[in-house]
């Protein structure tokens, strides 16, 4: 019997990367697993892997910017699977403009849904049943953005998953005895997707050396598998190799900039 048998966690962003991964691991521990994301097609993709590998696992499309859709998407999987166990705020996006001197409000604001305003949304959705249950464990994908924001992620990401880690730590310290369990995660450059979207995004070789969503994904079911009785509150996990990322930055810091910033180099 696994571990997590019982349980019912939901995962946000779970047809990729990360989010994928916890939640091929979350299955084989035993959990029945809630896949969201924006894109259906991945997220029945994943699930089928679980099913062949006799776990369980339902796939729902959700609009984690859309507070509604979130209230929804959680009384839907308390009426047809069970109340949330376990969440796993995973899903994550940055802006395309990094530099705060060039980046827009609307930019700005939509990262700040995605990766701050949705987890807060999430969390209130899932906390009552929780709190009621007296046990409940919810995790969240932040960044080392948060210890060195840098150009890489961006003005706005790094806030926002600042802000991420800020919240968790007044979930721990606010509803620990009352069973809840909040984990922050930080991880370092991991190869997803996401890395595609970089203004300069990584070659090969580059890429080699980042972590595995894999790797990741096993801290994440780590806090979510200990016994109720322990929680680990953060989780910094990075590459073993520190490359160099001077190119990256200074092609980041000009994205969006205007044609005639007065010193903006020339090429």
């Amino acid at each position: 019997m696994g571990l997590l048998q019982g349980k019912i966690a939901l995962v946000t962003g779970a047809g990729s990367g990360i989010g994928r991964e916890t939640a091929l691991l979350l299955a084989k521990d035993g959990a029945t697993v809630v896949l969201t994301g924006r894109r259906i097609e991945p997220l029945r993709e994943v699930a089928a892997l679980i099913e062949k590998a006799g776990g369980r696992a339902v796939a729902r499309a959700l609009d984690i910017e859309t507070r509604e859709e979130i209230f929804a998407a959680v009384t839907w999987i308390k009426d047809s699977v069970g109340p949330v166990d376990i969440l796993v705020n995973n899903a994550g996006s940055a802006s395309k403009v990094l530099n705060a001197r060039f980046l827009s409000e609307a930019e700005w604001t939509s990262t700040i849904n995605v990766n701050l305003t949705a987890v807060f949304n999430l969390t209130q959705a899932v906390l009552p049943d929780m709190i009621a249950k007296g046990e409940g464990t919810i995790i969240t994908v932040s960044s080392l953005a948060v210890i060195n924001p840098n150009l890489l992620g961006g003005a706005a990401y790094g806030a926002a998953k600042a802000g991420v880690k800020n919240f968790m730590s007044f979930l721990h310290n606010t509803y620990r005895n009352q069973g809840i369990r909040a984990t922050t995660i930080l991880p370092g450059e991991t190869n997803t997707p996401i890395m595609d979207n970089r203004a300069r995004p990584p070659l090969q070789e580059e890429r080699a050396v980042m972590m595995d969503p894999h790797d990741v994904a096993r801290a994440i079911v780590l806090c979510a598998s200990l016994n109720k009785s322990a929680v680990i509150p953060e989780l910094h996990i990075c590459p073993t190799f520190m490359r160099d990322t001077s190119a990256d930055i200074e092609i980041a810091r000009w994205v969006g900039a205007p044609a005639d910033t007065p010193d903006i180099p020339k090429k």
